[in-house]
């Protein structure tokens, strides 16, 4: 009977561990216009915060196990290119800017998908979400998708910025 019991539970913890979801890196690669941000501590997202950035570009490598991202870090004075390469362990990457940072790719649709990443900088956490378009704007619904997650998520939607608003950095 203990043999039944224990075969039973292994066979539900196995089938509990979801495989990593399958990314399509047609919809992930390409250039992306960052339309929202937010973070639970909104000063380092605020104009010349740390984690001011400005996404232009992804790429998918050996099946989006690396993923090669493309932006701008804005200070007041400029905005400095950057380019990081996340590795992938299961629906996660990992990479290091300001500190370490996991993070999640959340296709939202065909044209908008959403980043939520958690920033280490040695000294606190900080959750933040970023919304990305194929376009120059993103549908009623995609920005109703994001502030639903960002929310989820445990980020106020008062914390939330427009940053088509304060993007002046090189397209």
């Amino acid at each position: 009977m203990k043999t039944v019991f224990l075969t039973l539970i292994l066979g539900l913890v196995c089938a509990a561990q979801e495989a990593p979801t399958e990314l399509d890196p047609s919809q992930i690669t390409g250039d992306w216009h960052h339309i929202l941000t937010a973070a639970d501590n909104k000063e380092k997202i605020e104009e010349g915060g740390p984690l001011t950035v400005y996404i232009r570009r992804l790429k998918c490598s050996d099946g989006c196990s690396e993923l090669s991202v493309e932006f701008y870090a804005k200070s007041p004075e400029e905005c400095t290119l950057i380019n990081v390469v996340a590795e992938r362990e299961g629906d996660i990457y990992h990479v290091g800017y300001v500190g370490s940072n996991i993070f999640e790719v959340i296709p939202v649709s065909e044209n908008a998908l959403v980043l939520y990443a958690e920033n280490s900088d040695g000294e606190k956490t900080t959750k933040v979400t970023h919304l990305l378009a194929k376009g120059d704007s993103v549908t009623q619904e995609e920005s109703q998708q994001y502030e639903e997650l960002t929310e989820k998520k445990g980020i106020p939607p008062e914390n939330i910025e427009d940053l088509t608003e304060t993007d002046d950095c090189p397209k």
